[in-house]
Parts: C-alpha cells; sequence; structure tokens
C-alpha cells in the first residue's frame, strides 16, 4: 500500500485551489475508502443576465405567475428548464 502524504492546511479557498492545480490528489487521498455522499442543499452557481423582450411577453408572464403566486423570473425559468429538457430529450 502507498504510503499517503499529509494533507497541508489552507489558509484560504484561493490557496487550496492553487495547491490542487499543481498536485495529485491521490498522492493525498486514498480513493479506495472514498464513500458516496449526496450534497442536497448545494446551491448552483448562477449568473446574472440581461435579456430583451417585448413588453407584451412580459405582461403575459406576470399574469401566468400572478396566478401560480410566484415571481415572474421564477417561473421564466421553469418554462427555460422545462423547454431545455425537451430539447436534450429530443436531441437523444
Amino acid at each position: 500500500m502507498k504510503q499517503l502524504k499529509k494533507l497541508p492546511k489552507f489558509k484560504s479557498e484561493k490557496e487550496e485551489a492553487e495547491f490542487w492545480a499543481t498536485h495529485d490528489s491521490t498522492e493525498y487521498i486514498d480513493y479506495s475508502k472514498a464513500k458516496r455522499s449526496i450534497f442536497s442543499n448545494l446551491k448552483p452557481t448562477t449568473r446574472t443576465i440581461s435579456i430583451r423582450l417585448p413588453e407584451s411577453l412580459i405582461e403575459h408572464l406576470k399574469v401566468l405567475a400572478n396566478k401560480r403566486d410566484i415571481p415572474y423570473q421564477s417561473l421564466m425559468k421553469v418554462f427555460l428548464v422545462e423547454r431545455i429538457e425537451k430539447e436534450f430529450k429530443k436531441a437523444g
């Protein structure tokens, strides 16, 4: 069995990221002992975008969102996710 190196203490996430960018993790971690984990509370990274839409489309979205009692931006995200999933399924 290979002797593992001792993992250093990091002062910041940046320092840790720089370390892992230049080191092989198999020298520090025994992956044969790894256990599968689910991190259900992690939130996906989001990015703000700017998109121009006709005012009539925004008004229609607001009406539909109001019927569902959710913000119209949230409804737009739901519609996008549904359509993108549909397109991926169609594409195979």
